[in-house]
């Protein structure tokens, strides 16, 4: 029995007139594309595919050489320079100072004014002050895991460096996000310069930041504090403009001025929401202040890379620990801190005089813990034969020793399948066609995804690419970037449906993926390092475990949000599990799952230019390359531009599939109600 709203017959056009021409199906046109594309590739391959041997530069390399060396030069009187070296100047002389105060000798003092017992005091007395004694317990015995890990000195290095990067970012960044959340004109001229921000790969801030800082730390900093404010200043704008209409009218009912307005309800309202920004902000910090050692930034990043560079993974992976430690410390402190401030606000939470009373006397113990530490150098250099890392990394080489040798099989398979199958054929064609091939279909396939605009920014994007002369190597990189999201999305299909059809697989499986995002992506090159060896194919597994996370949980959140009804009728209708996924969840999350590939894309490309120092190559590689011997600045430079250019170019596309998408979405419901319903 069918039950369904009585419907008017369509009209009928009139006699004589010529059928309605129905337009064909998107992906049979996309068919078309690829079928020519590749019957062109078939006669024409191995043709004008602007290859360059690594050293090679062409007269585009050896112009930016020269800018190079004229900027530098001109140091002295450039007023951009003065004023950048001025800058580095102060930003040096700050991390210095700190350095001296808890992490290197102030000499002639042979040790820090501030020795690491002192340190952990006075840490965890201020974890208790802004969250609990949990959180005080989590900070102290993470600072303490730094030094028993060995490598006390390099993680308090990081720490300084992301500090002093944050507290910048915040200087800047909240007034410009409070500009977002009260001015449209503010929202209209800010969003671009956040969009290229985040579609930068981290890699790329550093070659043109380090021409204008130098290497050290003060282009850590920078190029931290960049990275670092997108979050805060998007988050907490959105959490501005989030305060109920209703309230801001009752204020202004009762005669308030708009700072009135702002200082006592939009920003005490949206102070949750700020504080998540600024969680944000601390985890970019921390993600870029690890790869800023490329550019001589000091910390943790330093042994890292040493160890990658030179295949030892059990360093690599104590050092990584550390890292981790870090992240989740810092994570947990700051959500826990914003908690308990919201508790306070609407009077629950602890026993403020208690708080107080005890707060004094752990103050107490911190400063005596702290004349200790300047008055006994066992208190002041964390001791020796407390360094646990050298024997855990000798363990976990031996571990992943044995592990590789067990899966060396299954790994070797793996491998084998993806590269041979889908990398490589990839590859050819996008890599080996003519330059002037491969950009033809790919602006055909931008077209036919994201419209008119997607194909304008493409058309631009690869001139840009094409005049950078690093053509071949970015279709490498394009190549390895597709094929890394290709994977993310099967995964994010896969686990993101499970989640949403199950509430326990979701409970399980979420925390899992918060986690992982707030790892750097340094950490992931690790254990897929020890498992496939320094190939492309591991900045592949990298990048895709990196992307993973977010993927997968905007795949189950745009699944969650199916109406329920339309599900049911479905059910009602007869349809199986499969059926519902395949033909009403996923058809109707389909913006969602776009956006998903948008998100994927932008992280698979920054962790694939970073494979380049275990064997990605490419564009990646370029950039490494260009770091490490100065007469190729040039070409790194040039392939940092082209980095940036494919990630706009893929997230234009992507952005404009999306935004299609959301339109089919719209209509795809209404017809969907417009149906009878089986019962």
């Amino acid at each position: 029995m069918s039950v369904a709203a009585p419907e008017k017959a369509p009209a009928q056009p009139p006699t004589g007139s010529p059928p309605e021409r129905r337009a064909l199906p998107k992906w049979l046109l996309l068919l078309g594309v690829i079928g020519i594309w590749v019957a062109i590739w078939l006669i024409t391959k191995g043709n004008d595919t602007l290859t360059l041997a690594g050293p090679e530069r062409t007269d585009i390399h050896n112009w930016l050489n020269d800018r190079r060396d004229g900027l530098i030069a001109g140091r002295e009187t450039n007023p951009v320079m003065q004023v950048t070296g001025l800058f580095a100047d102060w930003l040096s002389g700050a991390v210095e100072w700190l350095q001296s105060l808890i992490s290197a000798p102030d000499l002639p003092r042979p040790v820090p004014q501030i020795g690491w017992l002192g340190v952990v005091a006075l840490a965890a007395w201020g974890a208790y002050a802004i969250a609990t004694w949990r959180i005080a317990l989590l900070v102290a015995v993470a600072f303490l895991s730094f030094g028993l890990l060995g490598y006390w000195a390099v993680a308090m290095d990081t720490l300084i460096i992301t500090f002093l990067a944050v507290a910048i970012t915040l200087v800047i960044g909240l007034p410009l996000a409070v500009l977002m959340g009260v001015n449209k004109v503010a929202t209209t001229l800010i969003t671009p310069v956040l969009d290229l921000l985040q579609t930068m790969p981290t890699f790329v801030y550093l070659a043109p930041l380090a021409l204008f800082f130098g290497l050290g730390p003060s282009t850590a900093v920078v190029c931290t504090l960049l990275y670092a404010l997108p979050p805060v200043i998007r988050i907490a704008a959105v959490g501005i403009r989030s305060v109920s209409s209703t309230t801001l009218e009752a204020t202004d009912s009762i005669g308030q001025t708009r700072w009135q307005r702002l200082n006592k309800v939009q920003l005490p309202m949206a102070k949750r929401t700020i504080i998540v920004g600024i969680n944000q902000s601390i985890m970019a910090a921390l993600s870029m202040v690890t790869i800023a050692a490329f550019i001589d930034g000091p910390g943790l990043g330093k042994p890292v890379i040493e160890a990658l560079q030179s295949l030892q993974v059990g360093r690599a992976f104590v050092a990584g620990l550390c890292i981790v430690i870090m992240a989740i410390m810092l994570d947990r402190t700051v959500t826990a801190a914003s908690e308990q401030s919201e508790r306070l606000v609407r009077g629950g939470g602890r026993d403020v005089a208690k708080h107080r009373i005890t707060l004094g006397i752990l103050g107490v113990v911190a400063l005596a813990l702290l004349y200790v530490s300047r008055s006994y150098f066992w208190a002041a250099e964390f001791p020796n034969d407390l360094n646990f890392g050298p024997g855990l990394a000798a363990q976990v080489d031996s571990a992943t020793d044995r592990v590789t040798s067990t899966l060396d099989g299954a790994t070797e398979a793996l491998k084998d399948q993806v590269t041979y199958l889908l990398l490589n054929p990839m590859q050819d064609l996008l890599a080996n066609s003519p330059w002037w091939l491969a950009a033809a279909a790919i602006l055909a396939i931008s077209s036919l995804l994201g419209g008119s605009v997607a194909a304008a920014s493409t058309a631009i994007c690869l001139a840009g690419i094409y005049l950078m002369d690093v053509w071949h190597n970015a279709m490498i990189t394009l190549t390895m970037t597709l094929v890394a999201t290709l994977l993310v999305m099967l995964l994010a299909v896969v686990f993101g449906v499970w989640m949403a059809r199950s509430k326990r697989a979701d409970g399980i499986i979420r925390p899992v993926l918060d986690a992982g995002q707030t790892l750097p992506p340094f950490v992931y090159l690790i254990p897929v390092l020890g498992l496939f060896g320094p190939t492309r194919f591991t900045a592949i597994m990298a990048a895709v475990v990196y992307a993973a996370p977010p993927a997968i949980k905007l795949v189950a959140d745009g699944v969650k949000q199916v109406s329920p009804t339309t599900v049911e009728a479905a059910t009602a209708a007869g349809s199986n599990a499969w059926q519902i996924i395949s033909k009403v969840q996923l058809p109707m999350a389909r913006s969602s799952l776009v956006l998903a590939a948008n998100q994927g894309l932008l992280y698979v490309l920054s962790m694939v230019v970073i494979g380049g120092l275990v064997g990605g190559g490419a564009l990646g590689y370029d950039v490494v390359f260009g770091f490490s011997r100065g007469e190729m600045f040039g070409k790194g430079l040039a392939a940092a531009f082209a980095i940036v250019l494919l990630g706009i170019m893929l997230d234009r596309i992507t952005v404009r599939a999306a935004t299609k998408s959301m339109d089919f979405n719209t209509k795809h419901t209404r017809s969907l109600l417009r149906r009878p319903v089986s019962i």
